[in-house]
């Protein structure tokens, strides 16, 4: 076991790990944060997008070892409290979600853009979610909740 240590949603945290435990677990099984998703655990499907000292990742890729000493953030961190971020409200106005798995790693991947690039083009959009699949939606209405949270977000 190995001590890793890392802030996460805002909180330190301090726990002793497997040093080949993957971030994706340890966020859900150490920390409880299960909005950060398991799907193919071969960084395809992007549902465990997560931030790593505010970019974003793929959390079945990286070794919680690899984060000691970062700011992590999940999707349960985005939210001040009660209050959506506003791409977490711009998905929910423009029903972008269906089932909602692949959710909180497209919202993920979709702030890094936004703090990338404050007015994406619904090209640029589409480019940077390609590595982040939903089987659901076709993916319109994500670009439509990208693009208004991009306005939201620059005022």
């Amino acid at each position: 076991m190995a001590s890793v240590s890392m802030t996460v949603n805002g909180k330190t945290v301090t726990k002793e790990v497997e040093p080949r435990t993957l971030l994706v677990d340890f966020l859900r099984q150490e920390m409880g944060l299960t909005g950060t998703h398991v799907g193919c655990d071969t960084s395809q499907c992007g549902a465990c997008v997560v931030h790593v000292d505010g970019k974003s990742v793929k959390a079945c890729t990286a070794l919680a070892m690899q984060c000691d000493g970062a700011d992590v953030t999940t999707i349960e961190g985005l939210a001040n409290g009660s209050d959506l971020h506003p791409m977490q409200a711009a998905f929910r106005e423009h029903h972008a979600l269906q089932c909602g798995f692949c959710t909180p790693g497209m919202i993920m991947s979709a702030v890094d853009l936004v703090k990338t690039n404050a007015d994406p083009s619904e090209k640029e959009i589409r480019e940077w979610l390609e590595g982040n699949i939903c089987r659901c939606t076709g993916y319109h209405n994500i670009v439509k909740a990208i693009k208004a949270a991009a306005a939201d977000m620059r005022g």
